[in-house]
Formats: C-alpha cells, structure tokens, sequence
C-alpha cells in the first residue's frame, strides 16, 4: 500500500497573529500564498486545493503555508506586510529559511527578500515580478471598485477571467467566477481591499540588486497578470536569479506545469550540496516557548515606498 500523505494540522496563529497550516517534516520551507479574501485559515475547498499544492515538497520538508495577518492598517504597503512576516520568522526560527511566494505572495517575497536579507535561504518566486503588469494593475483596481460598489459577481468574474492563459478558458474561468462570485466575496474583508491597494504600489525593480538570496522566478509565458519582460528583468535583475518560463502557461497553470514541481526542488535542493556547507545547513525552529529575535520583540522597521491611493481608499477603511 502506498505511504499516506502528511496531513495538514492547523495549530492557530505564528507571532504577529498570522494564520498558518503546516505539513510534512524536515527542513522549513516558508510558503507565502496568493490573494484571498480574508486572512483566515483555509477550509474546505480551498485548505484541499492549498493542501495540494504543498503536497509534493511536504515529502522531503516541512513546509510552512502562512499568511498575511487580518486587521492590516488599511495604508498598508508591501514593505509593511514583508515586515509582519520578518517578525514572525525571527520568532519562529534561529536563522534563514528558504521561502517560496505565489502570485501576491511572491510580491510580498520580493519585497522581505529585499528588506530582510539575513532571513531568506532561497527564494522562489511563482507567478510574479517587480510589479505587476499594466493589464493586471488595472484589472486588481476594477475588482476592488467592484467589490466595494457591491458587485461581487463582476469582480470574480474579472479576476478569474484573468488565470486563463487563452481567449477560451478565460470565458470559462470569467463564467466559474460569475456563477461563484456572490459566496467568495461574501467572506471577504477589508484586508483584501488594502492587500490589492498595497500591491497595486508595489514596484520593486531598483532595489532588486539588494536581494542576496539564490533566486527562482517561475512564470508562465502567458499569464495575463505580468508579461514573459516582466519575470525576465525580475530574474536578472537579481544577483543570483535565474528564470523558468513556462511556453504556453497562464497564471493559474503555471504550478500544474510538468516542470514545476521538478525545478522548484532541484534548486532548494541542489543535488550537489555538500552537509559541511554553511549555506546548506538546515535551520533549526524555535522552540514555541523560546525567546525570539529581535531581544526587545519588536518587529523591524519596513522601508517605506510611496503607493498612489485609489479614489475608493477611504470607503475601505
């Protein structure tokens, strides 16, 4: 009979009151999720669909699917939500880890890879870039008025119109989301709003020569979000980056690529590392009743980055 597959245990909040799932065992692997509509723990459908995403590098690590946590000051930036997690991992581990970020979560990778270099191992970045593109700035804003003007069904529809990666399943994600919309958007909060403002600002593409982590960027070749430039100046721009461009690849099909899966772990665990080698030791967590980092607790203080406000920004607070 096969091996059972690690199931995901719910244990509450990190440091900082960020919602969390972890599964599998070994060395940490940080995973920072897409947009959601709130900042709760997943359920139901969406922990199954999360679940198995993390799956396959549960075997070999104990992979960490934490996300930003609720009540964000609604002028929030990325460098902000970076810093919630910079604290959290300074209480949760005694050095770097290797962190992996999707879609929103890889923008707000870059910018704790960025802000907070002594925390990050390895970096992979799914489905995002230094900013978001000009379609998909636009369309994160028209899904935020939506919302907030009371039209749930058009936003869904708008938003997952966008994961297709062709005329022909954009009409049938748009459809999905038009059908699905009124009950996604019914458990929203306002994180979502100041996560999709907060990114909306984000542009990171001078300062990627600060991140000193080893880094993958992952990309498909026609994710409507970002365009093949965008994830090709992301990986240049980085010192030790390098690209996998996915031919034919949405945003949503990236992850389902055959290669994913194959190329993520062969660069967080390169076959040619040696156990002697400092940049490969695994690092240890912190005991739950071990005193964090920084020794005063406070969590470190965000670069700031100025953010266009949206005409809608005092309607969400």
């Amino acid at each position: 009979m096969p091996a059972p597959s690690p199931l995901p245990r719910i244990h509450g909040t990190w440091p900082g009151g960020m919602p969390y799932l972890s599964i599998g065992s070994g060395t940490p692997l940080l995973f920072l999720p897409g947009l959601t509509p709130n900042h709760e723990p997943p359920t139901g459908a969406d922990r199954r669909f999360q679940t198995r995403m993390l799956l396959p590098f549960a075997a070999t690590r104990r992979v960490w699917w934490v996300n930003r946590r609720p009540g964000l000051d609604p002028d929030a930036t990325m460098a902000d939500i970076a810093a919630d997690y910079s604290f959290a991992m300074r209480q949760r581990f005694n050095g770097p880890i290797d962190v992996m970020g999707q879609s929103t979560g890889g923008s707000v990778a870059l910018q704790l890879a960025a802000d907070h270099p002594d925390l990050v191992k390895r970096l992979v970045i799914v489905s995002a870039a230094h900013r978001l593109g000009t379609e998909g700035r636009d369309t994160a804003l028209r899904v935020s008025d939506d919302v907030l003007d009371g039209r749930p069904r058009t936003a869904y529809a708008e938003l997952m119109r966008m994961l297709g990666s062709g005329a022909g399943s954009q009409r049938m994600l748009a459809g999905i989301g038009w059908l699905l919309g009124k009950n996604y958007f019914a458990h929203a909060s306002a994180d979502l709003m100041t996560t999709i403002r907060a990114e909306d600002g984000f542009e990171l593409y001078s300062r990627l020569g600060e991140i000193t982590a080893p880094t993958l960027v992952v990309g498909g070749e026609r994710d409507a979000f970002y365009s093949p430039e965008l994830f090709q100046q992301t990986a240049a721009g980085i010192p030790h980056g390098r690209l996998a461009l996915y031919p034919g690849r949405g945003h949503l099909a990236t992850t389902s690529d055959p290669r994913f899966v194959s190329d993520v772990l062969s660069f967080i665990d390169p076959p040619d590392e040696t156990a002697d080698d400092p940049a490969g030791a695994p690092t240890a967590e912190r005991p739950p009743d071990a005193p964090g980092r920084p020794a005063d607790g406070r969590p470190d203080q965000p670069s700031t980055s100025a953010r266009p406000r949206s005409g809608h920004d005092d309607l969400a607070r």
